[in-house]
C-alpha cells in the first residue's frame, strides 16, 4: 500500500487495474477471452449487488437460495431493484433442499437465474454446489455466485458448474485489505443482462477497463495491497493450497474444542475451510468469551440473528503463524475451562 501515488486516469494506474483482472482470472485458470473481472471500489456486498443487478435481464426472474444471512440479504437486493424472483428457503442450519429446488425450476419455467452464497458465513457451511449446478443446468438455468468468503480458498468448478457471475472480494481468502471487490463474469452473460444501478453496472467496468480505463475514481492503495496479494497467492502454491493451509489451521484449534466439550454447530463435512461455528458452552457467553480471547490478542465473530447468543465462530484466513495457533489453543482452554 506504499507505492506511488498516482491519478486514476494515467497509464501507471492502467497497467495495474490491468494485471490485478488478470490475476484474479488467472487464480480458476479462466480464460479472458470468455471471462471478464469488473474490479471496483466496495465492499463484497457491493459485487454481490453489482451482480444481481446487472446480469439478470430484465424478462428475467431469480431464484434466490436462502440459508443463512447473506442469502437472504441477495433476496432483500433483488426486492429492493424490484426483480422477480422466488425463493428457497431452508433453516440456516440446513442443507439445500436439493429436492425443493428441482420441483421450484420444474414448477416455473420462467426462471432464469439462480443465486446462491457458496461459503454461508452465517454457520460456517460450504454449500454443496455440484447436485446444485446439475439441477440448474438440466433446466437451463444459470447461476449467480456469491464467493466473497470462499474465492481463492474454496474449489469452484467454472467449466462445469453454469455459473455466469461470481461476485467477491479482496479482504477474504485472498488476503489483500478492504475497499476492492470485483465479479468475474461471463463476457456473453454481460451482454444480456440489465443494468440497474449506475455506479455498480458492470458493463460499464467491463467496458472501460477492457480499454484501459475505468468509469469511477478506484481506491488505488487497495489495488496495490491485492496485486501483492494475488502474487503471494501464487507464491504459496495457489487455490489447493491454501485450502490445506486453512484446513490444517482449523483441524488444531476443531480438535482441541472437541477435548473441551465445545460443540460445533456442524458436521465436518458440511464445514468450509474458512470459518467454522461453535456453540457456547453454559458456564459462559459470547461477550465474556470474547473479551476474554481478546485480551489474548485474538478477535472472534459473535452469532447473527437468532444464534447471536448461542455460537460463537472462529476463521482462519489471513498471516496466521504457527505459534499463533499455539496462543490461540491456550488462550481458548483457558477461557472455556468451566
Amino acid at each position: 500500500m506504499l507505492g506511488d501515488d498516482m491519478c486514476h486516469r494515467e497509464v501507471e494506474f492502467a497497467d495495474l487495474q490491468s494485471n490485478v483482472r488478470n490475476k484474479v482470472l488467472a487464480v480458476y485458470a479462466l480464460d479472458p477471452s470468455v471471462w471478464a473481472t469488473a474490479l471496483m471500489t466496495g465492499s463484497g456486498t457491493a459485487a454481490v449487488e453489482a451482480m444481481i443487478t446487472s446480469l439478470v435481464p430484465s424478462d428475467g426472474k431469480l431464484l434466490i437460495v436462502e440459508n443463512g444471512v447473506y442469502g437472504e440479504r441477495i433476496s432483500r437486493i433483488a426486492d429492493r431493484y424490484a426483480i422477480a424472483n422466488a425463493k428457497l428457503t431452508n433453516a440456516w442450519q440446513d442443507p439445500i433442499d436439493f429436492d425443493a429446488l428441482r420441483h421450484a425450476l420444474e414448477s416455473d419455467p420462467g426462471i432464469t437465474h439462480l443465486a446462491v452464497v457458496h461459503h454461508e458465513t452465517t454457520t460456517g457451511r460450504l454449500n454443496n454446489l455440484a447436485p446444485l449446478a446439475d439441477i440448474c443446468r438440466q433446466h437451463g438455468v444459470s447461476i449467480l455466485l456469491d464467493a466473497v468468503s470462499s474465492f481463492g480458498a474454496e474449489a469452484i468448478d467454472f467449466q462445469q458448474w453454469p455459473i455466469v457471475g461470481c461476485a467477491a472480494t479482496a479482504n477474504k481468502c485472498l488476503h489483500g485489505v478492504p475497499g476492492t471487490c470485483f465479479v468475474v463474469v461471463d463476457r456473453q452473460a454481460l451482454t444480456a443482462g440489465s443494468a440497474r444501478n449506475l455506479y455498480l453496472d458492470l458493463g460499464a467496468y467491463v467496458t472501460a477497463q477492457d480499454q484501459n480505463g475505468t468509469p469511477f475514481t478506484q481506491s488505488i492503495q487497495t489495488f496495490y495491497a491485492l496485486d501483492e496479494a494475488l502474487d503471494e497467492l501464487v507464491d504459496a502454491g495457489g487455490v489447493e493450497e491454501r485450502r490445506n493451509l486453512y484446513e490444517r489451521r482449523m483441524r488444531q484449534i476443531r480438535k482441541l474444542l472437541r477435548e473441551l466439550n465445545i460443540v460445533p454447530l456442524l458436521n465436518d463435512e458440511d464445514c468450509s475451510c474458512v470459518l467454522h461455528a461453535y456453540e457456547i458452552p453454559e458456564f459462559t457467553n459470547y461477550q465474556q468469551l470474547h473479551d476474554e480471547l481478546k485480551t489474548a490478542g485474538f478477535v472472534i465473530y459473535a452469532g447473527q440473528g437468532n444464534y447471536a447468543s448461542s455460537i460463537f465462530r472462529i476463521s482462519m484466513m489471513g498471516e496466521i503463524s504457527d505459534s499463533d495457533i499455539k496462543r490461540l489453543r491456550n488462550a481458548l482452554t483457558k477461557a472455556l475451562t468451566g
